[in-house]
């Protein structure tokens, strides 16, 4: 029995209603397993794919509201903007990237930091976002950074540090940014001094100046799983060595057993994980 295809153009011809499309946003393909799943169903898992477990990159808003009892989070040194000190100009000038950025995602810069509660413990906490130019460590970033540590050495009272930063110290501010290392740095040193508990959270990806300097100095250093973690990136580390690297280089589950990595903890599980090392530890 022959099956007769419908004529669909001459079907919207007589009622007069329009092809409609799937909606923008509807679906996404997720990195690690291709499959094409639910954008509602990533979201509601907290922006893992349901299907393999992968985490997804989270926007810096959207990593508060999960990790922060709601409405507890009071963000600090909004006023900080960045400046463009060196005129940088590569495929366009650094302040018009500034600009577009800031447009485009709705931060200031690619830090954020403040006061809020986990599980009704109050803490201090701030994190870089991946996607503010690549969650890259500029004179604002540094500053907001040290001032949160300096904060929380005064207050008394737990830091953790989120990172997701894959653009390291950001280049268009040279030494200015390089700087911002020994700044963090130093501002920790003070604060594990005065006793502070400090907990450090690897995210995809973590990169560069960043890995080099504050999110390597954690009392506890808590991974997501599958995170890329490192300095230089496993292509240009395989390429100065010029030999192939063993599998797995530069994840968290890789530097888990080298010891670089303390613990790794699912997204589902990090508020509760946090919240149970600050008890212990007495936070």
């Amino acid at each position: 029995m022959s099956r007769v295809k419908p004529d669909v153009e001459s079907w919207q011809q007589k009622t007069g209603m329009a092809k409609r499309g799937v909606p923008e946003g509807l679906w996404t393909q997720c990195p690690e397993c291709k499959a094409t799943v639910f954008q509602r169903s990533v979201d509601e898992n907290q922006n893992v794919c349901p299907e393999c477990d992968y985490h997804f990159t989270v926007p810096g808003s959207v990593r508060v509201q999960q990790l922060l009892d709601t409405d507890s989070f009071e963000e600090w040194f909004t006023e900080l903007q960045p400046a463009d000190p060196l005129g940088f100009v590569d495929k366009k000038p650094y302040a018009e990237r500034l600009k577009t950025e800031q447009k485009r995602t709705g931060l200031s810069e690619a830090c954020i930091a403040g006061k809020g509660y986990m599980r009704g413990r109050p803490l201090v906490f701030a994190l870089t976002d991946s996607n503010f130019i690549m969650g890259s460590m500029g004179s604002v970033v540094g500053e907001k950074l040290t001032r949160a540590i300096e904060a929380a050495t005064r207050m008394k009272l737990p830091l953790i540090i989120l990172s997701g930063s894959g653009g390291g110290a950001r280049m268009h501010e040279g030494i200015l940014s390089l700087m911002q290392m020994g700044k963090t740095s130093a501002a920790l040193a003070r604060f594990r001094e005065a006793g502070g508990l400090y907990i450090s959270i690897l995210t995809n990806p973590t990169m560069g100046g960043v890995a080099a300097s504050f999110a390597a100095l954690g009392d506890v250093i808590l991974a997501e799983p599958k995170a890329l973690i490192g300095f230089a990136g496993p292509r240009v580390v395989q390429a100065t060595v010029n030999e192939k690297l063993p599998p797995g280089f530069q994840t968290s589950e890789f530097l888990l057993k080298y010891g670089f990595v303390d613990r790794i903890v699912h997204r589902h599980n990090l508020r509760s994980e946090i919240a149970r090392i600050i008890d212990y530890c007495g936070g």
